[in-house]
């Protein structure tokens, strides 16, 4: 084993924190910059410093590794990107403000990239001819760039962050299929290695497009995502990707629809409180603005509206709620009564699969004060679509099998597409087949958050005392503590050397002038898997051994700690 060089925290570049950062939100952000991880830039933007980087280094290397295994192959392609590609596959605007756009000296579009499927696309196109250079596979680990409107969260939602990118092209569906597959395999021994909880769930490919798309999502706290999965079966889903089947029922026997007064009842809960029935009886009608024309979206008043889901589906059009000014232009919309009986041509009404053909609802009568009940799906009204709009909550059924499911908040750190042919056929990516005529390519993208699976790892791992990283990832591999004046710093500097010597990696705290007990304190805080004390005991020859992770403690003589280290 090669000698591994000792870090000594007098020479450190890591100025360790009693308290937490004003700005912190979350644990990840309060400890890494405690512990001499990362420094904040500015908004969204981190420095790396010496450990944080040794730690972001662990985790490339095995990104790297196991997309070699799978016949990855590396490249570097630029940050900085031309605006063309992006502009023939429609996201120049599609991105919308969360692209970074900016002109060169002589005016020329460009940005900086937040992925790179269309920059991928034309190198493959421009090194891949014939079916015969089929398939591949390409890889890179780069710094890509979103403007968040509110970065938050130390490392977590940063407006500049590391990526793992790569994607797959080949001649067929069935060999898409298996790239994706190789893809997901080595997604999970990376995230095993790392030491990461994790969970597969089916997502919606938003903005990439695409048929076939998957989360990997690490449950946290602090995640900003929202999954369900089934205490029955193997679903699991990010919320924004549940759907459920439309069921029409027989809504014949209903009555015919009947207006009510109904004065000062404007929002759902003073409707069902004055007319003695549960929400869940009312259709909630919330009016939206996609590209400036009114849409309404109707639920069940018991639920909330998800605008994510809303968004997604009017994608890439830009949605917004309407507001007074709106009201005041469209006089046959009246606020807190709408009902989408009488809406007419002029309204889009899309409802979500609860409100099916023959559900009776009580809803707005479009006129002050009045509602109207027997309002029968189908008969009264009709949808123009369906579309899944609620907010998931704690016990909807599985769409699997029924069962409720639970919700649990979790950090994304991986998500795989089957991209098919959307960039391909934007710019017109085809090979010479084997009958001689062109073939159009199809492909994936995998991207694995390397920064952000730093942030869940953090979040998961850490206890009251500080951070506690898996041995793969930590910045060293013991922490060998010099717990007083110059006998033991002596000691530790010795056993350090010994323990480099035969490969480990060492962090030792050789500090002058700092107490015994910041420096067991900074120990905990740093995370380092496992604590070597040179203390009270040093003249004997007798160290402290300390897991970081389990809190146990056992005094060993310098030749049996080292020879358990180094075993």
């Amino acid at each position: 084993m090669a000698n591994a060089p000792v870090q000594r925290m007098s020479q450190l570049m890591a100025k360790t924190l009693r308290d937490d950062p004003a700005d912190a939100e979350v644990l990840s952000h309060k400890l890494l910059v405690r512990a001499g991880y990362v420094r904040r830039t500015a908004a969204g933007i981190w420095s790396w410093l010496p450990l944080g980087k040794k730690v972001l280094a662990n985790v490339e290397r095995i990104v790297r590794e196991e997309m070699d295994a799978i016949g990855a192959q590396e490249v570097s392609l630029p940050a900085l990107l031309p605006r063309e590609p992006y502009e023939a596959t429609g996201r120049w605007d599609e991105y919308g403000q969360e692209l970074f756009r900016l002109k060169d000296r002589k005016g020329g579009d460009y940005l900086l990239g937040p992925t790179h499927e269309e920059i991928f696309t034309l190198l493959v196109k421009d090194q891949c001819t014939s079916y015969k250079d089929l398939p591949v596979i390409l890889y890179q680990i780069q710094t890509k760039f979103r403007d968040e409107a509110r970065p938050r969260a130390g490392i977590l939602r940063g407006r500049e962050f590391l990526m793992k990118d790569s994607y797959s092209f080949d001649l067929e569906d069935e060999g898409l299929a298996t790239s994706y597959a190789l893809h997901r395999q080595a997604y999970q021994r990376v995230f095993e290695r790392l030491g990461l909880d994790y969970r597969i769930c089916a997502a919606t490919a938003g903005a990439m497009g695409g048929s076939r798309s998957e989360e990997f999502l690490a449950p946290a706290e602090a995640g900003e995502d929202t999954f369900a999965d089934c205490p029955n079966c193997d679903f699991a889903a990010n919320t924004e990707a549940i759907t459920y089947e439309l069921k029409p029922v027989d809504g014949s026997a209903v009555p015919a629809l009947e207006e009510i007064p109904t004065p000062d009842t404007p929002t759902i809960e003073t409707l069902a409180a004055s007319l003695g029935v549960p929400a869940s009886a009312t259709l909630k009608n919330l009016l939206v603005k996609v590209d400036g024309e009114i849409v309404a979206v109707g639920v069940p008043g018991d639920r909330e509206v998800d605008m994510g889901k809303v968004e997604a589906h009017f994608a890439p059009a830009a949605v917004e709620m309407v507001t007074e000014a709106d009201f005041a232009e469209r006089t046959d919309l009246v606020r807190g009564y709408v009902g989408p009986q009488g809406l007419g041509e002029k309204v889009t009404y899309i409802a979500d699969p609860r409100v099916a053909p023959g559900t009776s609802w009580i809803t707005g009568a479009n006129k002050e004060h009045t509602h109207a009940k027997n309002v029968v799906a189908g008969r009264d009204f009709e949808v123009d679509a369906y579309v899944d709009v609620v907010v998931v909550q704690d016990g909807d059924p599985c769409p699997a099998c029924g069962t409720g499911l639970r919700l649990d908040r979790a950090i994304e750190i991986g998500h795989i597409f089957q991209l098919g042919r959307k960039y391909t056929d934007a710019l017109k990516l085809d090979v010479l087949g084997q009958n001689g005529k062109p073939v159009r390519v199809t492909m994936g993208s995998y991207g694995i958050g390397v920064s952000r699976a730093v942030a869940a790892l953090a979040e998961q791992t850490a206890d009251e005392h500080g951070l506690v990283w898996p041995a793969e990832v930590a910045p060293a591999d013991v922490h060998v503590v010099a717990a007083g004046k110059a006998l033991q710093t002596e000691l530790a500097l010795d056993v350090a050397g010994k323990l480099a010597a035969a490969g480990v990696r060492v962090l030792v705290d050789d500090r002058a002038g700092v107490s015994p007990g910041v420096k067991f304190t900074d120990a905990e805080l740093i995370g380092v898997p496992q604590i070597l004390v040179a203390g009270r005991r040093s003249a004997e020859g007798v160290l402290e051994l300390k897991d970081r992770r389990t809190g146990e403690r056992e005094e060993l003589t310098v030749e049996d700690a080292i020879a358990r280290l180094t075993a």
